[in-house]
């Protein structure tokens, strides 16, 4: 598959007449995106508010950061099986809304959801402090439940992102990036003397507020299976999840995968990228000793030299981390692990819940346990009032000044363990 990425720098976000891009800025019709979010009658009311780079501007609780997209040519439309059409993506132009995001917020779904600083010392350890954001307020409606408020405040991102893409169909990108995967006869025959590697995508998928959606589909309900990665440039994989915000993947993530883009920038020079298997993290032993062994079997029937194995949360999903990267190099396979590691406030502690000889090679994107002090902000977008209940915070997070003492894990992407972050480790 061959897709093109047409990015439109956006250099600033306000409010306008229309929703349109211009020069740079985007304009958005507040009262669109409030019509267009008040459709669904579990949410009792959403207030659109702006947060750009270097405000003193606190946004939370996050759930969601999803970027704005449009397909102009090619088959299927973004965000497939969710907004569109189940059709199979990955491969024409999609125009991309590049330095803009939609963010949502408001009263809490679960614990584990995050903050977002636009400045300050919070604002480097989270790459959603360098976008124009359009923020969603959502309050859902008297008695929602739980997971039906998750879902509505999920669709209600995703419908905003389409609809704010759309400005972007006509508009003449600033670049065009091109990646393209060929079938695996293909690519073996064009490259030889190159190892062959794929990458294997782990996806949080424990249960009820625990979700990533492929194709729309809960991941939770899929054996491991084979994606072209522009699939997933493309829209493919969906965030669904209230984790953990510093290691959460949040649909951001998912759309602009690091690890991904870097395989494609060394395909054809250090290795053969053939593509991505997906696979979840699972609740039960018989589960996640049938997607560990799914995963293997799909790394061999592949021929691989090596594989790079990225984790999404911590605790119970490093048996899943741990598990695959066992049986994938008990196939011959080489791995490469990326995680995160929660080793404590002092950092004395394992860094994972589970260990193996076999994971000798490992990237890290730093320890959720660290503190941090994040100063008042004269602008709150959302409440603070469950500052100390996310996890990493604790009673008294909050201070009465406004600033906030907490671990890293309540920042969204701090830990991020697609190495979307600027945190890691090195041992000598």
């Amino acid at each position: 598959m061959r897709l093109e990425l047409g990015k439109i720098q956006i250099k600033d976000v306000q409010f306008g007449k229309e929703t349109k891009v211009e020069g740079g800025v985007l304009y958005v019709n507040e009262e669109e995106i409030v019509n267009l979010v008040l459709e669904d009658e579990h949410i009792k009311s959403v207030k659109v508010e702006l947060a750009k780079p270097g405000e003193e501007t606190r946004i939370t609780p996050v759930k969601d950061v999803i970027e704005p997209r449009v397909k102009v040519e090619g088959r299927g439309g973004i965000f497939p099986g969710v907004i569109n059409k189940v059709t199979t993506v990955g491969e024409g132009r999609t125009h991309v809304l590049s330095g803009a995001a939609v963010v949502t917020c408001g009263k809490i779904v679960g614990f584990q959801e995050g903050i977002i600083d636009m400045s300050g010392p919070g604002a480097d350890y989270t790459p959603f402090s360098k976008l124009n954001n359009v923020c969603l307020v959502v309050e859902p409606a008297d008695g929602l439940l739980q997971h039906e408020y998750e879902a509505a405040v999920r669709m209600a991102g995703l419908k905003t992102a389409a609809y704010i893409g759309k400005a972007g169909a006509n508009v003449t990108p600033d670049t065009v990036e091109t990646f393209e995967t060929k079938p695996l006869n293909e690519s073996a025959v064009e490259y030889p003397n190159l190892p062959k590697v794929a990458y294997v995508y782990m996806l949080q998928t424990q249960g009820l507020l625990h979700d990533t959606y492929v194709y729309g589909v809960d991941a939770k309900k899929i054996v491991p299976t084979i994606l072209y990665p522009t699939e997933v440039m493309d829209g493919a994989i969906l965030s669904g999840n209230c984790v953990s915000a510093c290691d959460k993947n949040t649909t951001y993530h998912h759309l602009n995968n690091p690890v991904i883009q870097e395989m494609y920038a060394r395909h054809g020079k250090d290795f053969n990228f053939v593509g991505v298997i997906v696979t979840n993290e699972n609740v039960y032993l018989a589960d996640k000793e049938r997607s560990s062994n799914w995963t293997a079997k799909l790394c061999k029937y592949l021929g691989l030299d090596a594989a790079i194995v990225s984790q999404e949360g911590f605790g119970n999903p490093d048996t899943d981390l741990i598990m695959n990267c066992k049986k994938i190099e008990a196939e011959g396979v080489k791995t490469v692990i990326i995680t995160d590691e929660y080793a404590g406030r002092d950092g004395a502690s394992q860094s994972l819940a589970d260990a193996d000889k076999s994971a000798d090679a490992v990237v890290t994107g730093g320890n959720a346990n660290e503190i941090i002090v994040l100063p008042a902000m004269k602008k709150v977008i959302g409440t603070l009032d469950f500052v100390d209940k996310i996890a990493g915070g604790f009673d008294g997070s909050l201070r009465p000044d406004g600033s906030i003492e907490a671990e890293l894990q309540v920042i969204t992407g701090a830990t991020n363990e697609l190495g979307f972050n600027k945190m890691s480790a090195v041992t000598f």
